[in-house]
């Protein structure tokens, strides 16, 4: 069994950052976020730098704006214009810059050492459905972080905002570059690596015990990539009938983290 290390910022470089920052480039492009719960989540969101909202004048009169925010008033199907066909604006529109993600570094500097609450990291979960729907049960289950890696995972949207129903606000989405050495810091931050994996032979109930889990998950179908497992202290399986194959990453991210909230 691995020995667990103290995180150590003497191991980085100036100012105790590490010397080469696993972390992806910020994106300059804008996204519009649509509907009620993503929108005013990001109005009262002060790390947003917001551009510009576009509302019904119903909608406008039940939420809060900034000051100095550029507000444009427009009828239902002006605002469909704005953005994917279908897509459900509830009278709102909002167009902002991405957040810019947190480093892994400053996430893990900030977390103390008898908080037992965990990371989810993903492995190649490239739905930005899922990709949502995993930030609310992030923000649900109180995890500390949801880690990607930047090119294996879709970009900020509004169809991404729209599925996290809020929550993209509210749970650090921490992109990386290079996913094993994010495991590897996590690690030395004193985390235990759980991956799962449908085959492992103990259940995620009995590999938690009282550690301080980081929960690793790979994409539906395709699982965790070899190189991925092989940065894994261990490996552990949901308790699913076996006339069920697999779940959807966003479902066994949900259970997977209420399974380790849920150790009291």
């Amino acid at each position: 069994m691995r020995q667990q290390k103290k995180f150590s910022p003497e191991r980085g470089g100036r100012n105790g950052r590490p010397s080469s920052p696993n972390r992806a480039p910020n994106r300059p492009d804008l996204v519009r976020l649509y509907g009620r719960h993503p929108v005013t989540a990001a109005l009262a969101n002060p790390e947003r730098r917001l551009v510009r909202l576009y509302a019904t004048r119903e909608a406008l009169a039940e939420v809060e704006t900034p000051a100095k925010l550029d507000v444009r008033v427009m009828d239902s199907q002006e605002l469909k214009r704005l953005v994917p066909e279908g897509a459900p604006t509830q009278g709102l529109v909002l167009e902002t810059h991405p957040l810019e993600g947190p480093a892994l570094f400053d996430i893990l500097q900030n977390i103390a050492p008898e908080d037992r609450r965990p990371i989810l990291v993903l492995d190649q979960v490239t739905d930005p459905h899922n990709i949502g729907a995993i930030l609310r049960s992030a923000a649900a289950f109180d995890a500390c972080a949801v880690v990607t890696q930047d090119r294996h995972a879709p970009p900020e949207t509004g169809a991404l905002a729209k599925s996290a129903s809020g929550c993209l606000e509210l749970v650090p989405w921490v992109r990386v570059v290079n996913l094993a050495r994010a495991l590897d810091e996590i690690a030395e931050a004193g985390f235990w690596r759980i991956g799962m994996d449908g085959r492992a032979e103990r259940s995620l109930s009995d590999v938690l015990g009282t550690c301080r889990p980081c929960l690793v998950l790979g994409a539906e179908g395709a699982g965790l990539r070899p190189n991925v497992v092989e940065h894994c202290d261990e490996l552990a399986k949901l308790p699913i009938s076996g006339r069920v194959e697999s779940l959807n990453v966003s479902n066994a991210a949900a259970i997977a983290l209420y399974a380790a909230a849920a150790r009291g």
